[in-house]
């Protein structure tokens, strides 16, 4: 078999075990260059494709290759820039003529019917190791929904895509099932629906409404902290709901054990399915992102500029988006592509400065946290209550702000440098076998 027809048949099998995003960043411009003794080498366009291919696709690809040419036996990948074989590029087109423009109009409009926005699918939801686990949850939701995990609840810091995978999955079933009655709604829509059915008298026709749902979706819950009715009208809602295998999916900024004031009754139910958090974005996610979104903008923007975006920018998605908005946008005006150094000078104007924080701040934020009085941080006691959180406002400065070990004992009540040290490495060693402490400092950082 030729080369580019046995690597356009992997590449068939490819395309339907991963997300478009990721097979248009990832495949799109590879090819085999040569066979030598049984090992074939791909090309690659750079050093990012050939180390993300190798950790994430190496094993799928060696193994579609062997299913098709029995002589296969080994898989190199090798970085071939501008060598003129690449496949043909798709023309440019007009904007009037971009796939987007050609879309039926209600697809960009929120259905008033389910509240879906039609933008949120999986195909334009970027995976990265941040998000693998939770996006694996919410596609098997999305095909066994009611039976897979029910409830799904997603949590994480905001601009994380909680919003855009929740979504996803109703989109999904909504497209593979047209019969399924599928609706999302937000915490606070929910609660003022709740108020005004309790104000005119009309809470029987408010609890037919979300009980006919067979895809309930809530966004941000913890809003409901401190509402003790609304609370009480979702547990009834989320007990009629369960019983009748219908699926129930959240998210919110925290794991629900940390939304303060919320009922047991609830967090217990919460935790019958499944609670993934999606965690901040690493570096490679990030550049995986910005490639596919830039993909998507008829701008072409150069890799060095994506790679210094990524690992400048360490916010949230909305803020890569935001400031590769600004990058297209500056483009546009200026008709030529931004270099480095203007970028550069673009992202030290328009992007968030990073939040100073102060030891008071750190450690208001943790003896709220365990809900004890912030001077007892500073007081020099041994209660077991007050020596956990102080170790941890020791740990969280040191590592998060890098503030000096004798700083942060003079700070806390003119403690030994020595003092911060211990606690610093006992938090570390308890950190390798307890996941309930990482949570800890994870919701903390959260408050931050």
């Amino acid at each position: 078999m030729e080369n580019e027809q046995l690597w356009n048949n992997v590449l068939l099998e490819i395309e339907l075990a991963v997300s478009k995003a990721n097979f248009n960043t990832w495949f799109k411009d590879t090819r085999i260059l040569k066979q030598e003794e049984g090992v074939v080498f791909i090309s690659v366009p750079n050093a990012f494709a050939k180390d993300w291919l190798f950790n994430k696709y190496h094993k799928t690809v060696l193994k579609s290759l062997r299913t098709l040419a029995e002589n296969v036996r080994a898989l190199e990948y090798v970085i071939a820039k501008d060598d003129g074989k690449r496949r043909e590029v798709e023309p440019v087109r007009s904007p009037s003529a971009s796939p987007a423009a050609q879309l039926p109009l209600q697809d960009f409009y929120i259905d008033k019917d389910n509240n879906l926005n039609p933008k949120y699918t999986f195909e334009s939801f970027v995976v990265g190791p941040f998000n693998e686990l939770a996006h694996a949850a919410a596609q098997a939701v999305a095909k066994k929904p009611g039976s897979a995990y029910n409830p799904l609840f997603i949590y994480g810091n905001t601009g994380h895509g909680k919003t855009h995978l929740i979504q996803a999955v109703g989109n999904f079933i909504k497209n593979q099932n047209a019969g399924k009655k599928i609706f999302y709604v937000t915490s606070e829509k929910f609660a003022i629906d709740y108020v005004n059915a309790v104000q005119v008298n009309k809470v029987n026709l408010f609890k037919e409404k979300y009980r006919k749902y067979d895809v309930l979706i809530m966004d941000d819950i913890q809003f409901f902290s401190n509402k003790e009715k609304t609370q009480e009208e979702l547990f009834h809602l989320f007990n009629n709901l369960h019983e009748n295998n219908k699926q129930i999916i959240f998210s919110s900024d925290k794991h629900p054990n940390f939304i303060p004031n919320l009922e047991d009754r609830l967090k217990s139910r919460f935790s019958a399915g499944m609670i993934i958090d999606i965690p901040t974005p690493d570096r490679e996610s990030r550049l995986a992102i910005l490639k596919t979104k830039a993909l998507l903008s008829s701008v072409h923007i150069a890799d060095d500029v994506l790679e210094h975006l990524a690992t400048a920018i360490e916010g949230n998605i909305r803020e890569l988006e935001g400031m590769l908005n600004v990058l297209v946008c500056q483009s546009q005006l200026k008709g030529k592509e931004l270099g480095l150094s203007e970028v550069r000078n673009l992202i030290k104007n328009s992007s968030k400065p990073k939040k100073a924080i102060s030891v008071k701040e750190v450690t208001k934020a943790v003896a709220s946290f365990f809900n004890i009085e912030e001077s007892d941080i500073y007081e020099k006691t041994r209660r077991k209550e007050v020596v956990k959180p102080r170790q941890l406002v020791m740990y969280i400065l040191r590592e998060d702000f890098r503030i000096s070990y004798p700083l942060i004992g003079q700070k806390l009540g003119g403690r030994d440098h020595t003092t911060v040290i211990h606690s610093c490495e006992k938090i570390k060693e308890e950190l390798k076998s307890n996941p309930a402490l990482i949570q800890e400092i994870d919701q903390i950082r959260t408050l931050l």
